[in-house]
């Protein structure tokens, strides 16, 4: 069995036995901690408008009621740096008593994996406490829209234009991903956030664009129906073997795998594929994770823990997260500090791959 199909059926737990130790340990935890009163700031380090947002919005209510003395818990958002101003931030933060929360995503992953000069922030430092898988979607603009047939051998002479966080944040998948389909694709870097991205391609200024799951179900599904937006393809999810198989939220679409398939000169196979998947598999069945500070007691850590876990076990967690979030794998505790060790190491070569396209594309030299 497969260290991924391993972690994953740790996740997923009967719902009866999940409730029984979730209330078991909840009371446990509960019987020294006591929020009452208190505020717990959420701190997401991108805007207030992507997936992240619209991730700890969800979870937000839902653990402001399961947590001992039910605090308030409000998200605040620090944008900046593809999210490293936040990270760096939080990597300074001492104050242990369960009133500072973090979450990261892959854009927070990534910098840290590629060795960014401007990461100033460990994740070993940091007390996982829950994590969840996502996925993506990327989609065209009408026009464009009506000349993808499953391949992208009729966008080969489109000029894109698509805005970006920076190359070396989680837009790395879609830029290389594009790049792999023989795509003439122009970031215009710099946006907060991926929904700053959206808003560019709302208002016509970006013609293909990609967003996280909870903010393609959120804000891109509404354009889809209008006829302004065309869904192209996901990027996939993982099986228990770790193979490129549809994503369960968009069965219907494709993957880029299939489309790489189906278009001349992509190749699902070599050193561009083996990066390109390394990179999709650190940055999305584990995407984003929340963080307690480092110092944090353990009796904090296991509280949150406890109350995350009793947000799972809850008996309608399933259909209300589907709808908002989309149907991923949820991880608490261990299985959540397993999940970041997988969301934080990719191989070597993978790596050195990224580095040297990073440099040729873009002119980005990591040191």
């Amino acid at each position: 069995m497969s260290s991924f199909e391993k972690l994953i059926r740790r996740s997923t737990v009967g719902v009866g036995i999940a409730a029984a130790m979730a209330t078991s340990f909840a009371l446990s935890a509960q019987a020294e901690v006591n929020l009452s009163g208190k505020t717990v700031e959420w701190t997401i380090p991108f805007s207030e408008k992507g997936g992240s947002a619209k991730w700890a919005n969800f979870f937000a209510p839902l653990l402001s009621e399961a947590l001992p003395g039910q605090p308030t818990v409000v998200v605040k958002f620090m944008p900046g740096a593809g999210s490293t101003k936040g990270a760096n931030w939080f990597q300074g933060q001492k104050n242990g008593d369960g009133t500072v929360l973090f979450g990261s995503s892959g854009s927070t992953q990534f910098p840290y994996l590629l060795g960014d000069p401007r990461v100033k922030y460990e994740y070993k430092d940091w007390n996982p406490v829950m994590a969840t898988g996502t996925g993506g979607v990327a989609y065209l603009a009408p026009d464009l829209g009506a000349k993808f047939d499953g391949s992208a051998n009729n966008l080969k002479g489109v000029n894109f234009i698509y805005g970006s966080q920076g190359a070396t944040r989680l837009d790395l998948v879609p830029l290389l991903a594009w790049k792999m389909l023989g795509l003439k694709v122009e970031p215009v870097f710099g946006i907060k956030g991926r929904g700053d991205g959206r808003l560019m391609f709302e208002r016509g200024e970006a013609n293909i664009d990609y967003q996280t799951s909870s903010a393609y179900l959120k804000g891109v599904v509404p354009l889809v129906k209008e006829g302004k937006a065309v869904p192209m393809m996901t990027w996939g999810s993982l099986d228990a073997d770790s193979n490129i198989v549809r994503d369960p939220t968009f069965p219907d679409l494709p993957t880029f795998k299939e489309v790489c398939q189906a278009t001349a000169g992509c190749e699902t196979s070599g050193e561009a594929w083996d990066a390109w998947k390394a990179f999709f598999t650190a940055g999305f069945p584990v995407q984003k994770i929340a963080f307690l500070p480092a110092g944090t007691s353990q009796e904090i850590i296991d509280t949150f823990v406890a109350s995350f876990a009793a947000v799972k076990a809850r008996g309608d967690f399933a259909k209300i997260s589907a709808k908002r979030l989309g149907k991923y794998p949820m991880f608490i505790g261990a299985d959540a500090a397993a999940a970041l060790g997988r969301a934080t190491s990719v191989p070597d070569s993978a790596k050195a791959y990224v580095i040297n396209w990073l440099k040729e594309e873009y002119g980005v030299e990591l040191k």
